[in-house]
């Protein structure tokens, strides 16, 4: 009898993400609720060495449907584009944050994260009155505003509105590697984003960090020794580059 392959961690999730379908359930229950403005919420770069985290909130107008919407992870660079500018053309209201290396550095990545969703958030007008977070429950800026949320696990292959802010942030994120290539070319930037491909941790070994890597990130600490716990990063790739066309 034949064994099946084993597959690694990264290669078990993707194929987890493309049995889940991305619909309007989650909308249509908010709506049903009484919320009007409702905003997907997402983060793009959390398991990255390189770089800033970068957050999108998007409201989609409910009466102009975007064919396509799913998980970033799921589509080709090309197809990325193309639904971002859709998105861009036809949502209600989109909303962007940075927070740099400096900041993961200091809060650690999980906050930093939270914190890029919600300075995406604080910028959206209008205002969202029920929010669809992937698989995080976000702190509000005061008593007087809170406002309904739903943290869904994976959201950003079930809810069209995650997906959107997914994939806004993966474009713009990747646009900003792909500037950050050209200052740093010998870490392969444009084409692993800053995630742990083998290339960019072979750079990490010979030539050590730059100033925006993540210093409390293993790989990147112990850059300057060459050690056996880099090679098991390679395996965390960003999933998403397997479709980005490199």
């Amino acid at each position: 009898m034949d064994v099946p392959p084993h597959l690694s961690p990264s290669a078990e999730k993707m194929r987890l993400l493309k049995s889940l379908r991305c619909t309007q359930k989650y909308e249509k229950l908010a709506w049903r609720s009484g919320a009007r403005q409702i905003a997907g919420v997402d983060e793009t770069g959390r398991g990255c060495l390189f770089g800033p985290v970068v957050a999108a909130a998007v409201i989609l107008d409910p009466d102009y449907r975007i064919r396509g919407l799913r998980d970033s992870k799921l589509i080709t660079e090309p197809v990325r584009d193309h639904l971002a500018a859709k998105i861009r053309k036809h949502a209600i209201a989109i909303a962007l944050a940075v927070v740099d290396v400096e900041i993961i550095d200091a809060i650690n990545i999980y906050q930093a994260s939270k914190l890029a969703m919600q300075q995406a958030v604080a910028q959206l007008w209008p205002v969202p009155d029920h929010l669809l977070v992937d698989a995080m429950t976000l702190d509000h800026p005061s008593a007087e505003q809170r406002t309904p949320q739903t943290p869904l696990i994976h959201g950003d292959a079930l809810s069209v509105s995650i997906a959107a802010a997914s994939i806004i942030a993966k474009v713009e994120r990747d646009r900003m590697m792909r500037d950050y290539s050209a200052q740093y070319p010998l870490y392969d930037l444009a084409n692993n984003k800053g995630y742990s491909a083998p290339k960019h941790l072979a750079a990490l070994r010979a030539h050590g960090p730059t100033a925006l890597h993540r210093r409390t990130f293993a790989p990147v600490w112990n850059a300057l020794h060459p050690q056996e716990a880099l090679a098991f990063m390679a395996d965390a790739a960003d999933p998403s580059n397997l479709h980005s066309g490199h």
